[in-house]
């Protein structure tokens, strides 16, 4: 069977957004506090690399996958999920920069300062993710978006609230 890539490589970013938030306030507030030296945040900012590099992949293999998807699901559907993603995409690259500037700023109390607008940031990426993720389960649970990718002759799909049906490998009748 051909399975999409898109689900495969989505739940990196979706991840990293939703860890993103306490990593950078918890790294801000050692910085701040004196707890960790200030290039601790490189740490910061390399996560974010990753959350926007896998970002960046999830949405190339969606768009790889949207044409076949289109046959099953409406494409205002799909419109909303990839507008979601790149609104999502924009503000995790705009966070990147931020926590990049808050490294790279002389004066400690300026740092200090971008480095909190990026945590700030970290949040709105994640409310982003959330609505991103949110689109991409209506086009998988409610519009069937799978269907795309099951087998010739492998069944409907289950209505919601549906038990899937036991296969019984055992041959022996106790």
């Amino acid at each position: 069977m051909d399975l999409p890539m898109h689900p495969k490589i989505v739940h990196l970013p979706i991840a990293l957004a939703v860890l993103m938030p306490m990593i950078s306030a918890g790294l801000w507030l050692a910085w701040w506090r004196g707890w960790l030296p200030r290039r601790s945040w490189l740490m910061v900012i390399a996560l974010q690399t990753v959350l926007l590099v896998s970002g960046f992949a999830a949405l190339r293999s969606g768009e790889e996958d949207e044409e076949r998807v289109e046959a099953v699901v409406p494409e205002a559907a799909i419109e909303a999920h990839e507008e979601a993603a790149e609104g999502f995409m924009i503000a995790a690259g705009v966070v990147l920069v931020v926590a990049a500037a808050a490294a790279g700023l002389r004066n400690e109390r300026a740092a200090r300062a971008a480095a909190a607008g990026a945590v700030l940031g970290t949040m709105a990426v994640l409310g982003l993710g959330v609505k991103v993720g949110d689109a991409g389960g209506r086009l998988v649970y409610e519009h069937g978006a799978a269907a795309a990718f099951a087998p010739a002759g492998g069944g409907a799909p289950l209505a919601p609230g549906e038990a899937p049906r036991r296969h019984d490998d055992d041959d022996d009748d106790d």
